[in-house]
């Protein structure tokens, strides 16, 4: 039998045509700031979305509050009081995320139900990949004026592979089209950076488009202070960024940083040089007697 599954958008403007003629709808516009979402002990609360999400519940709550979502819409009915709790709604196609600050209460005597709630995401500016469209109330401007200029591929990865591993998840900037990508662990990394005396570690890989970057986990291994200079750098690589400017002595905190290695067309895998073997003096030298044989012709003549 098949199975028909309406899309988040649909399903949440069905749901909520057809409570509209008895219910009025809160509207909350989400500008990254939390959205306060007061609930009632006993009742359930609807709250669309119009987007497929996770719902992440601290485990305080968990007892006390029954949530579901489905089709773009989430279901929270509390079943005791509960004190100022923040519950994250993660975009489960590009990770962003949305943060609700509930609070449960008893029922007040003769208290109207609460209402459902429907989030507004306020568009943040957009990445710009090329020259920006023109808007409407542009028409009237001179064929001469510049359009905004693009932000490179390898800024906008980078930028998000350092905030998605240092800057907290509810900061990180979601970007339409960034996928992370299966990166191997045990990747050897022995000549990236062969002249300096780190160990490197592959962590994590992303890909927009045609492009990839890897962040990848650098440690002293020497005593002193150790500057970090791209030019070091052996591989195919359009650009590389390092967290921090310099390493500490190994074993403090400051012996380790990330370095982060824009690709394009592929991985890093493929981006690195190959390995260059020892010289084996038995296969790369003649023989002793050959070489005193030989040096010893020369010098009779």
């Amino acid at each position: 039998m098949k199975r028909f599954v309406l899309k988040g958008s649909v399903a949440a403007a069905l749901v909520l045509g057809s409570i509209s003629a008895s219910h009025a709808v809160e509207i909350l516009h989400w500008q990254r700031l939390p959205l306060a979402v007061p609930l009632v002990v006993g009742q359930e609360r609807v709250i669309f979305v119009d987007r497929n999400v996770r719902v992440g519940v601290p485990a305080t709550v968990a007892d006390h509050l029954r949530v579901q979502s489905a089709g773009g819409a989430i279901y929270l009915r509390p079943s005791a009081p509960i004190e100022p709790t923040r519950l994250a709604l993660q975009d489960a196609s590009n990770g962003a995320l949305i943060l609700l600050d509930i609070e449960a209460k008893e029922a007040k005597a003769d208290q109207a139900p609460l209402e459902p709630i429907q989030i507004v995401s306020d568009p943040l500016p957009a990445t710009h990949y090329g020259t920006r469209a023109p808007a409407a109330d542009d028409a009237a401007t001179p064929a001469t004026s510049h359009s905004a200029p693009e932000t490179p591929v390898s800024v906008v990865l980078t930028r998000y592979a350092a905030q998605t591993l240092y800057a907290p998840l509810r900061t990180v900037e979601a970007v339409n089209g960034i996928a992370r990508v299966n990166l191997r662990r045990d990747l050897a990394l022995d000549t990236l950076l062969p002249t300096l005396p780190v160990r490197a570690t592959a962590l994590a890989a992303w890909r927009l488009d045609n492009a990839w970057v890897t962040a990848v986990r650098l440690s002293h291994t020497a005593p002193g202070w150790l500057a970090l200079d791209p030019r070091a750098l052996q591989g195919d690589f359009v650009a590389a960024t390092f967290q921090h400017p310099d390493l500490g002595p190994a074993g403090q905190s400051t012996d380790t940083t990330v370095l982060y290695l824009v690709t394009q067309g592929h991985g890093l895998a493929e981006s690195l040089l190959p390995a260059v073997s020892p010289i084996d003096p038995s296969l790369n030298l003649p023989p002793a007697d050959e070489a005193s044989a030989g040096h010893g012709g020369d010098h009779e003549k």
